[in-house]
């Protein structure tokens, strides 16, 4: 190992100085060399620059599509949701007898209770049977039409 520390140190002794124009000339070779294998570097940039834009723009396009496709399925669900509600409306409605039109409830339970109200307050309520001045009557035995023509005959 010694001997290869005073090799050394002798090599140093025995050294070739350069100068600055052998120096210039060994890195423009140098240089020259690793230009000559990188040469094609601009264009491949331009290209790849060029590969990330399509890339970017084709994302875009499929980011815009999924879009579009999720609004439409969107839609589409709301419409079938809508056109189940209208289903179960007019069926309660023939069900109960209440127009479909009335019903405003978003599930069976509901509307159902609603039309059971609907029902309720449309079902005609006993009035007494009063004269023009107040005075109460008989229970009438007729029909509501005999008794409007009795009083229309009787004015």
């Amino acid at each position: 190992m010694g001997t290869d520390n005073q090799e050394a140190t002798g090599n140093d002794a025995t050294q070739k100085t350069f100068t600055q124009e052998e120096v210039d000339a060994i890195i423009n070779g140098r240089f020259g060399r690793m230009m000559e294998k990188y040469k094609d570097y601009d264009d491949l940039k331009a290209k790849a620059d060029k590969f990330d834009e399509m890339e970017e723009a084709s994302k875009s396009e499929l980011q815009k599509a999924t879009e579009r496709a999720t609004a439409l399925q969107n839609e589409l669900d709301d419409l079938k949701k809508l056109n189940a509600v209208k289903e179960m409306r007019e069926k309660i409605a023939k069900d109960t007898g209440v127009p479909a039109s009335l019903l405003t409830g978003d599930s069976e339970d509901a509307c159902k209770e609603q039309a059971k109200q609907i029902l309720e307050f449309s079902k005609p309520s006993a009035y007494p049977n009063v004269r023009d001045g107040g005075e109460a009557r008989t229970p009438a035995t007729r029909s509501t039409r005999d008794q409007f023509a009795e009083w229309f005959n009787n004015k």
